[in-house]
């Protein structure tokens, strides 16, 4: 059966409506998209386009994963970050939006992304695989503690153009253990922050679907950034940058492990694009 664009579009529509849930032609169009690796805005655009029956198929199996309630990148198996399209599945959180501005203040401190880089929890490899094709870095270390996450950010290596692939290594270990006697110009983490008491207040697609092993932390979501914190300080160079996502209802309290460790300079809280307070950066001092 050929099938249309159009014809998909509606059907998905009905497929996908219900209480609680986005509207449901834009949560059509924006599966189609993604499946397709399209910008959203093409199906409605290519109504009369008409679809393989393979890609159809592909179409439905994602939307029947969807309509069960499963997040749309993992029933795609595919989320857009910056310039990128990643693979993910429930092995790694899906890149948000608001990381990509963690990118832009690292090669903004970095004069363009300069020396050796760290990505401390890389999960899907978000935030490593865009540093090491948007900068100029010579090496973009990418560390773990999950080696199924790292099987997932080793298998995205393929989404960067290969020129920019052998910049990238990859860890398996426990934040920065891994690193131990590398010196680095950079560590950039968005790390977990949400303490166990938080979890069941996190949205469903969150809370059923997301590794929880990427989400919480002990010490009321501070444990892991008071643990990276002293870490960074021993593998930076004098002049290097602590960059890390912060909650915002977190981000005093992360600016003040960094200050209290003593050395650290510039020590600064960042907003995102909509006003919170959502990064921390800080200056590694002369030792």
């Amino acid at each position: 059966m050929r099938e249309t664009v159009g014809a998909l579009l509606d059907a998905l529509a009905v497929r996908l409506a219900g209480p609680g849930r986005p509207p449901a032609r834009t949560e059509a169009r924006d599966l189609i998209a993604a499946v397709l690796d399209a910008p959203r805005h093409w199906p409605t655009a290519h109504r009369e386009e008409v679809l393989p029956a393979a890609v159809v198929a592909r179409i439905d199996e994602a939307a029947a994963r969807h309509a069960e309630g499963m997040p749309m990148p993992y029933a795609v198996g595919r989320a857009a970050f910056r310039h990128l399209t990643l693979a993910v599945d429930r092995r790694v959180l899906i890149p948000r939006p608001e990381t990509e501005l963690l990118i832009d203040l690292v090669l903004s401190l970095t004069n363009g992304g300069r020396g050796v880089a760290v990505d401390v929890g890389t999960g899907s490899g978000a935030i490593a695989l865009s540093l090491a094709f948007e900068g100029a870095f010579e090496t973009v270390h990418a560390v773990d503690l999950s080696p199924e996450a790292l099987a997932v950010a080793q298998a995205n290596l393929a989404a960067i153009p290969e020129a920019c692939r052998a910049r990238v290594r990859w860890h398996q270990g426990d934040l920065l253990a891994p690193l131990r006697g590398i010196a680095v110009d950079v560590v950039a983490s968005n790390p977990p922050y949400i303490s166990p008491e938080e979890m069941p207040a996190l949205p469903a697609l969150v809370r059923e679907w997301e590794p929880a092993m990427a989400l919480v932390a002990a010490e009321e979501g501070m444990a892991l950034i008071r643990a990276l914190v002293p870490q960074a300080a021993a593998v930076l160079v004098a002049g290097g940058w602590l960059v890390m996502e912060v909650d915002a209802r977190r981000a005093d309290l992360a600016a003040a492990a960094v200050r209290d460790d003593g050395r650290f300079a510039a020590v600064e809280v960042r907003a995102d694009l909509t006003g919170r307070p959502r990064f921390v950066v800080g200056r590694r001092t002369e030792t």
